[in-house]
């Protein structure tokens, strides 16, 4: 029974490796604390919650989102597959994945900073590509912002204890 079991998991693995996964993408300008960031303030990380007002998945991507993305599918899944977008935005990966494409295809400095960064992603995900210029959501903004702080003190303690690990050999 077990040997069964773990049988159909390695094909189902070797599977989702070797089938040309059409939900791989090659261009990822968004960092994994800004995906964590995105997925924290968007829906507190809760897959259990499938769709809301048409939003869905962890990161709460619109069918319009998924769409400027380039309809990424699940390996099981053609673009034109009725449960395509549902299916995509629901996996975490899939999910993921779109968040790059639609950022690698209109990454643009919403805030006027002059650089591209996690807090334009922010304002291009919830805003979009043709307002992400406009005022965030205040609830929005102050749970974004705080998660972005959080990653960057966790990582200047890393840093920190790296480098006394060094200096101590």
């Amino acid at each position: 029974m077990q040997s069964s079991v773990m049988l159909r998991l390695l094909v189902c693995l070797w599977l989702l490796v070797h089938s040309g996964s059409s939900y791989e993408v090659q261009n990822k300008p968004v960092t994994e604390d800004c995906l964590d960031c995105l997925c924290e303030t968007m829906s507190g990380c809760n897959a259990s919650a499938i769709c809301v007002n048409g939003a869905c998945g962890i990161f709460r991507i619109t069918w319009g989102y998924w769409v400027e993305a380039g309809k990424l599918t699940l390996p099981t899944d053609t673009a034109l597959s009725e449960d395509a977008f549902t299916n995509c935005v629901n996996q975490p990966h899939c999910a993921a994945n779109t968040v790059q494409n639609y950022m690698f295809k209109h990454g643009q400095d919403c805030n006027g900073d002059e650089h591209i960064d996690c807090l334009d992603f922010g304002a291009l995900h919830k805003l979009g590509n043709l307002k992400c210029q406009e005022e965030l959501p205040y609830i929005f903004a102050k749970v974004f912002n705080r998660c972005l702080k959080s990653k960057e003190r966790l990582a200047e303690g890393k840093i920190i204890k790296e480098q006394e690990t060094v200096v101590s050999t």
